[in-house]
């Protein structure tokens, strides 16, 4: 079993606010009819009933040609963490004798992720063995970032579609007298801050998408890497913290006293940075999305009675599109922490460990 987010299925209001009426605007916005053409946007927000269908339609009717092409051109698929731990090993020619010493069933643990199940006598055994994990795990959260920037994007564009519509309909009203031009104003300023918002956010991905090519060695070969839709489930119990301590003394037995030493002040840092960044993932799972739901349904209910506006259901829309952003955040912190404190288990000293809810970049400094 696996904790999932479940950000598929939060978004009944999103549907409405980014998929109707964009679609139903973009065919009347030429020829405004004056007094029952914003009235008839204003219903469009209602038309869809099959929410997680249509959107999902939308989504592939709609995604960006060019980052499809270039996906299908470049060739190289990085879906898994072992398609990408294999990967970083090949820019790293050095390693081929460290990993020919080690047997098949270590390397599928190590390329899958199961870093608890080696045998930690290997460090000693094996030289360039910290390179191997080091290596794996640079890649692996250079990987995560960009998953999950890639993830976000989306979010981004639906949070732009729903100012969209809301200003579109604040133009007509204007049109026909039914606002002030101040109020629509305020329309055209949240459309602008989405804007600015989508183009920070694609150029956050591209950044973390040339960041993981530039590290995986294939600079000049490739401009995209094909990349999984979403992250990884996160697992909805912790391992015990008795199991990392009884596998922090079967590693430390391996190093000598003061590295030792260093590194169970590493191991204090990272289990902290695992465990708050499992809660947060929790708390947005089992509290922030859930209540956003709830929020969402009920301003739906109270649209179709009539008792809120095309207003209050855009604004919620754009308030989950948030929610789901904050909560592809925290599955990404997660990861990457989980990621530290594997390396820190074999030895390793990170430069920092991953700054909770800060973009993904890492804060808080390592014991050196």
């Amino acid at each position: 079993m696996t904790l999932k987010l479940k950000i598929k299925h939060v978004w009944p209001v999103m549907v409405l606010g980014f998929v109707s009426i964009p679609l139903t605007l973009s065919a009347q916005t030429t020829a405004p009819d004056s007094g029952t053409d914003w009235r008839s946007a204003n219903d469009a927000v209602g038309q869809l009933k099959r929410g997680h269908a249509d959107v999902l339609k939308w989504e592939q009717a709609n995604e960006s040609p060019s980052t499809t092409q270039g996906q299908v051109a470049n060739g190289l698929k990085l879906l898994t963490i072992e398609d990408l731990t294999r990967q970083a090993w090949r820019a790293h020619r050095d390693l081929a004798r460290s990993l020919t010493r080690l047997d098949t069933a270590t390397v599928a643990l190590i390329v899958t992720g199961r870093w608890t199940e080696v045998d930690p006598s290997l460090q000693r055994k094996v030289d360039g063995m910290d390179e191997v994990l080091e290596v794996a795990v640079q890649g692996r959260k250079a990987w995560l970032q960009a998953v999950a920037t890639r993830q976000a994007l989306a979010q981004y564009r639906a949070a732009l579609d729903a100012t969209e519509a809301a200003n579109e309909l604040g133009r007509r009203m204007v049109n026909v007298g039914n606002w002030s031009k101040l109020q629509q104003t305020q329309m055209q300023l949240a459309q602008s801050t989405a804007k600015m918002n989508l183009v920070r956010a694609q150029y956050t991905a591209d950044q973390a998408q040339a960041g993981l090519i530039k590290l995986l060695g294939l600079s000049g070969q490739y401009t995209h890497v094909t990349l999984p839709n979403s992250l990884p489930d996160v697992p909805p119990q912790l391992v015990p913290r008795d199991e990392w301590q009884k596998k922090v003394k079967e590693i430390q037995a391996q190093l000598p006293v003061a590295e030792g030493i260093r590194n169970q002040s590493n191991v204090d840092l990272a289990l902290a940075a695992y465990q708050a960044s499992h809660a947060l993932v929790k708390g947005t799972r089992d509290e922030l999305l859930k209540t956003r739901e709830f929020i969402s349904e009920e301003t739906l209910l109270h649209y179709n009675g009539m008792l809120s506006s095309v207003w209050d259901l855009l604004g919620e829309s754009r308030n989950q599109s948030q929610a789901v952003i904050d909560a592809i955040g925290a599955q990404r912190d997660f990861w990457i922490a989980e990621a530290d404190l594997q390396w820190v288990l074999h030895g390793g000293e990170p430069e920092s460990f991953v700054s909770l809810g800060g973009g993904g970049e890492t804060a808080t400094p390592a014991a050196h």
